[in-house]
């Protein structure tokens, strides 16, 4: 009896927030009429921003998982000075504000001889659609890792030692053996990278600045029309990334689910 009032209480608890959620969410759906939600969807700004942003996040995307990969196998398959502080670094992201991260990447690229360099060799990221696509680097290269590191420690060593024991040289195992292996967590690690890159705001507001029709994404339209009082605008953009995000998500779980059994009750 006591399991299965512990058992009621736990399913009705996800039921219930779950539901509030939903309705948090949906609000954005109904509270604006649908001629409101239309037009904000067909204006000028509204198609620069997605298409800003759609480029700027594909291409965070293909830069993160590029680094992303050799970072988390590293991480997963070797022992070496520092690997601690490495992975203890590399998290740090997820436990601060955006804003603080954007902040860190300003004063870097801004304030830094690294970022005086890159400046005088042309490459300007510092209030600039380039700083977009740094900023949101950073805001999703994190959990990237995170997914891929965790993809590379679900693929048994025994067949890695396998392929080595039959010539395979270190790197044609990682191509041949490791990576294939590993294709639903490096799948579902760009799923959440492009997402988050979508997503990103406090960093790319702060590094590239929130200027109107230049370094404006989705998430930059939001905060704007906000401030401008644009209601219909702000609620049509964050209608947008309601369902990129919900579609991300999606498509992780399917990915995720189909590598695990979960024993139920």
């Amino acid at each position: 009896m006591g399991r299965l009032s512990f058992k009621a209480l736990t399913i009705f608890m996800a039921f219930l927030f779950t539901l509030l959620l939903f309705i948090a969410i949906a609000t954005l759906f109904f509270v604006p009429s649908p001629s409101e939600i239309l037009e904000a969807l067909k204006s000028e700004e509204m198609a620069y921003s997605l298409r800003l942003s759609l480029i700027t996040a594909s291409t965070a995307t293909l830069l993160v998982i590029l680094v992303g990969i050799p970072v988390g196998y590293a991480l997963s398959r070797f022992d070496f000075p520092g690997r601690s502080a490495v992975k203890s670094i590399l998290d740090l992201p997820m436990a601060f504000p955006e804003l603080v991260l954007g902040l860190a990447l300003l004063l870097f690229f801004g304030k830094t001889y690294v970022g005086g360099v890159l400046s005088d060799i042309g490459l300007k990221i510092v209030f600039t659609k380039l700083g977009i696509i740094v900023a949101q680097f950073f805001t999703a290269f994190p959990y990237t890792v995170r997914i891929i590191y965790a993809a590379f420690e679900e693929v048994n060593l025994r067949y890695e030692l396998v392929a080595r024991s039959l010539g395979y040289s270190e790197f044609e195992t990682f191509m041949k053996v490791t990576l294939p292996m590993a294709k639903n967590g490096l799948f579902a690690s760009t799923i959440i990278s492009f997402a988050r890159s979508m997503g990103a705001f406090g960093a790319v507001l702060i590094l590239a600045g929130g200027s109107y029709m230049d370094t404006e994404i989705l998430p930059i339209t939001l905060y704007l029309n906000i401030s401008y009082g644009n209601i219909g605008m702000a609620i049509s953009s964050g209608i947008v990334l309601v369902i990129v995000s919900f579609l991300a998500i999606l498509l992780f779980e399917r990915l995720e689910g189909g590598g695990h059994n979960v024993v139920r009750g």
